[in-house]
């Protein structure tokens, strides 16, 4: 047996537990009939516990039975079943509301949470949600206030009755249709269950709060873990944000191009702790707000060094330094140790250049004219070269192999430019074979002489000589 329940955010159909709860199906099944839950409110709608309705006042406290309908307010309830026993262990389920001593009225609930048996022992419960689920995830996610009322009606606008295996009661008159909304529904101080609340509000502002709650949730997160002092606070506004840098960009380049749009406090090019190297992002900070806005205004998608810049206002909040509770803050250039941050990575990239320069033995002041000449100074490290001819003799010795390679290269390609033909070149080939013949029986004919001599003994200074050379 079963019960459709419309609804203003979708359709809920009940299974009736007959053969357990015979009374409450047949109260449920006559009051449907009746017309009696039309337009009643979901009163009460707890986020994984219950949605409550079956009040036609909306206010939880009115509702009576089929039989009070029929016979007066002395029985307005009537009494429950209490056997067998169905435990509220899953979503889904609909029980009547005991209203004290197993007394059972109109209202009833659904519940929404897993196991919610300890705090819904006493109600009975008469069916199961078989379809519309997806409806229960919608009642579960409503926003309510304090009092767990939504602050949209949730409302039932119609039942329908697919079969009923009871007969009517004596003197039950049903309605040929549905009745007219009570008062309290045209009343109603909530937002109306038809009502779009999004058909007054720019879209364009929906998506901005949505972003600002986002915004002040990671902030809150922030000042849980230590990061922040408050998750109100805000950063300064005369500080830049320049991303998208050349590697070579340096914070003096930044300085003088940023410098035209007023005086500027501070310029640093974050590099990396350990390294040096420039991590292609840098802050700036003016002495006012007109001029860091005009600097915003003016120097996005700028180029720099061949690469073409990106410019925002700062988020960071590094140099903001909390005094303690109910201290306040107070901007600062200097980290824990009191050392001045700007300088950090300067005195960092000297001390590297000093190291280099006594490992080398590199000393800038005796260096001679021609010396001086060819120092060079890169973005990440300085560097000394003592002498141009120190620097380029590997260079020197390759370049000359590469020399005589291009030349032999050339000779080759003059002498195929000269042959006329295919027969040409097999002439040019046999007569080379043939000159290598030549000179190899010269050879051999030399060394059977010099070997005649010496079993003569008749041996030459020469000879000796060569002998010698080919031990």
């Amino acid at each position: 047996m079963s019960v459709v329940l419309e609804t203003t955010i979708g359709d809920l159909t009940i299974d009736l537990f007959t053969k357990e709860r015979p009374h409450s199906c047949k109260n449920f099944l006559k009051l449907c009939k009746l017309k009696y839950y039309n337009f009643c409110l979901f009163h009460h709608v707890q986020s994984n516990f219950v949605a409550q309705t079956g009040d036609p006042t909306g206010s939880g406290s009115g509702g009576q039975s089929v039989y009070g309908i029929l016979s007066g307010e002395d029985a307005r309830y009537y009494e429950g079943e209490k056997k067998p026993k169905i435990k509220h262990d899953r979503p889904g389920l609909v029980s009547m509301v005991n209203c004290g001593d197993n007394l059972i009225g109109s209202q009833f609930f659904i519940t929404l949470g897993e196991d919610t048996t300890c705090s819904l022992d006493e109600h009975i419960v008469f069916g199961e949600i078989a379809e519309g689920h997806e409806v229960l995830l919608k009642l579960n996610e409503t926003i309510c206030d304090v009092t767990h009322r939504p602050y949209q009606d949730i409302r039932i606008t119609h039942t329908v009755i697919l079969e009923d295996p009871y007969s009517d009661p004596d003197g039950l008159i049903l309605p040929c249709q549905s009745p007219e909304p009570p008062l309290e529904v045209l009343q109603s101080d909530r937002i109306g269950a038809d009502e779009d609340i999004t058909e007054d509000i720019d879209t364009e502002e929906l998506e901005e709060k949505r972003l600002e709650k986002e915004a002040l949730a990671r902030a809150t997160i922030l000042e849980i873990v230590g990061d922040l002092p408050s998750a109100d606070i805000a950063p300064p506004e005369n500080v830049l944000f320049v991303c998208k840098l050349n590697p070579v960009t340096s914070d003096d380049d930044l300085q003088i191009i940023f410098s035209r749009f007023g005086k500027i406090v501070s310029c640093e090019v974050i590099r990396d702790k350990k390294s040096g190297n420039s991590l292609q992002y840098a802050f700036v900070e003016f002495d006012n707000q007109k001029s860091c806005e005009d600097a915003y205004l003016k120097m996005d998608n700028v180029l720099i060094d061949d690469r073409r810049i990106h410019v925002d206002f700062s988020q960071s909040v590094s140099k903001i330094k909390w005094l303690g509770k109910g201290r306040g803050v107070k901007y600062t250039d200097k980290d824990d140790e009191g050392k001045n941050i700007s300088d950090k990575y300067s005195k960092n990239r000297n001390k590297k250049r000093d190291s280099y320069d006594s490992k080398n033995n590199y000393n800038k002041d005796k260096m001679s004219t021609h010396e001086s000449k060819h120092y060079r100074k890169d973005d990440k490290n300085y560097r000394y070269r003592k002498s141009e001819k120190e620097d380029r003799g590997p260079y020197n010795k390759y370049r000359r192999i590469e020399k005589d390679e291009d030349r032999r290269r050339d000779d080759y390609d003059k002498t195929r430019k000269n042959y006329r033909n295919e027969g040409d070149r097999k002439n040019d080939r046999k007569e080379r074979n043939e000159r290598r013949e030549k000179d190899d029986k010269s050879k051999r004919s030399n060394r059977e002489d010099r070997d005649k001599r010496s079993d003569r003994g008749d041996r030459t200074k020469s000879d000796r000589y060569d002998r010698g050379s080919r031990r």
